[in-house]
Parts: C-alpha cells; structure tokens; sequence
C-alpha cells in the first residue's frame, strides 16, 4: 500500500485532482469529507464543539452551522486551534480505520487540506501539493465559490503560505493550466505512484 498525502491551497483545484486521481483508481480519503461525517447531529463530535463555541453555531434543525463556526473560527486563530483539537482526532482515527479496509496493493489517496499547516507529511509515503498561483485561487474563490475578495483573502491567509506548502512536496501538479492538461499531468502522477506502490508491495 502506497499512503499519498495529497494537500493544496483552497481554491488551488484539489478536489479536481482527487476526482481525476480516484478515476485511475486510487483510494480517496478525503479528510473534509470525515470532518464532517464526525460532527453530525447525535455524534460526540457535534457534543463537544457545542460545548467549546456554545449553542450559537447550531442551525435550527440542530446540525452544525458551518458559515457561524467558519465565521468565527478563520477570524481567531486561537478558537481555530480549539476546533481543531477537537475534530482532528476524530478525523485521524476514522482516517485510520478507512486505511485499514483497503487492499494491500492500493494507492491510497488521504486528501488533507491542512497537511502543511499541522506537519502531517511524514505521515505519508508521498506527499503531492496542488499548485496554483494566489491569484489563480482568488479568482476560483470569487468566481466559482461565491465568496467577498475579503473572505477570500482572509481563508487564503489562514492557511500555510504557498512556499511552506510547496517544501512539503515530493511531486507537484501545477494547476495554472487548462483542464486537459492537467489531466495528462494527473496521468503522469498515477503512473508514478502506481510504480511506487509496486516497489513497496512484497512480493507473495
């Protein structure tokens, strides 16, 4: 089993390469996806940011009110650190048990955006950042996702800088490129983590 950290910054196209990943058949795990599987109504999770933030970030069907918590978690780096030591365990251990169910020959996707900013990367085989110049991202977060230049810019500062994130990288996929492109270089990099999964799969 190959374990590949894949990590970019928001806006950077991530989600695209970890489609296009899982369509030459990775196993995608993707870390925002659990995050919020463990604060569903019921969880302990959902428990114990409502202890943490109170009441307030709770929408009135009783699920977790994600623009409140962002709202004031992005702009307070100590509250955000409070979130996190909360919901990262959980995503770690239901991360691990994914993992686990996977065949021993897999490559195995783990799709974490904070990978630069928490110091995950000797977790993993491989390490493989999304690129894209901060423009490229605004742009994406304005245009695509609705939000103010300012939420923008405020997500895009409350992440690892663009040369933190890239000293992390055993491979790069730059994604200031037309879609096509991109696929033929997700292509490249399937082929070179399938080669790497083979060297370290024992041999029966």
């Amino acid at each position: 089993m190959l374990k590949v950290g894949l990590t970019g910054g928001i806006g950077a196209g991530k989600s695209e390469v970890s489609r296009l990943l899982v369509k030459h058949g990775a196993v995608l795990i993707d870390a925002d996806k659990i995050a919020r599987e463990v604060v569903e109504p019921g969880t302990p999770g959902l428990a114990a940011v409502v202890e943490a933030f109170g009441e307030d970030v709770l929408a009135p069907d009783g699920s977790l009110d994600r623009p409140k918590l962002g709202s004031i978690v992005f702009a307070d780096a100590e509250r955000r650190a409070v979130l996190n030591s909360i919901v990262h365990p959980l995503v770690g251990a239901r991360s691990g048990e994914l993992e686990a169910a996977a065949a021993q020959d897999s490559v195995v996707v783990h799709d974490v955006p904070l990978l630069a900013e928490n110091g995950l990367a000797p977790l993993y085989d491989v390490v493989v950042v999304v690129d894209a110049a901060p423009e490229t991202q605004l742009d994406r977060l304005v245009r695509l996702r609705g939000m103010t230049e300012e939420e923008a810019r405020a997500r895009m500062a409350a992440q690892a800088t663009r040369e933190k994130r890239l000293a992390t990288a055993d491979i790069v996929i730059d994604n200031d490129v037309p879609l096509e492109t991109l696929e033929g270089r997700v292509r490249e990099v399937w082929a070179e983590l399938v080669r790497r999964a083979q060297e370290q799969t024992p041999l029966e």
